[in-house]
């Protein structure tokens, strides 16, 4: 049974090694940025665990502005109460749970904090072959992003909330850790 759960301090060595696995040293975050996110954005920070092991995380903190912008992959503020976009910095899965929904469970999760917490959507960047895994989940692709994270061409997708219907609120990720 995979459960959800918010990111802890504890987590960082499995989360390094699933960034590392799952993107180019430019574009994987650092260990730096890691603990940043860990101690500024832990109420946006999601882990999907199995038998005590991470498969996989979403994170990202709220921003104003609709779209991502390189300066977050350096550094964030932790998150308003209410409203702005909730961004998407780092959705990962282990190579070794791919292919199980793990990645559209920590997005509807994330969708449901979005919700709860009344932000305008959720935006994110991401590679030209990852916009059709976006698309099925609801986004819509803005076109391409002004980031030249990691030297590679982004763009900008974005899920408004109210195209987040049927959500249970509740059921995602709990509270406390």
């Amino acid at each position: 049974m995979i459960s959800l759960r918010r990111v802890q301090d504890a987590d960082l060595e499995q989360l390094l090694f699933i960034e590392n696995e799952s993107f180019t040293s430019e574009e994987a975050a650092t260990e730096e940025a890691f603990m940043e996110r860990i101690k500024l954005i832990a109420d946006t920070f999601i882990v999907a665990v199995k038998d005590g092991k991470i498969l996989g995380y979403i994170n990202g903190p709220v921003i104003a502005q609709p779209y991502i912008t390189d300066d977050l992959f350096k550094k964030i503020t932790a998150n308003p109460a209410h409203g702005g976009y909730q961004s998407i910095l780092g959705l990962a899965v282990s190579t070794q749970a791919r292919g199980q929904g793990i990645a559209r469970i920590l997005i509807e999760a994330m969708e449901e904090l979005v919700v709860q917490n009344e932000r305008e959507g959720i935006t994110l960047t991401c590679t030209e072959e990852l916009i059709p895994f976006y698309e099925k989940s609801g986004f819509v692709n803005h076109g391409l992003s002004e980031s030249q994270h990691g030297g590679l061409s982004w763009y900008n997708l974005i899920k408004l909330r109210e195209n987040m219907n049927g959500l249970s609120l509740g059921a995602g990720c709990p509270d406390q850790p």
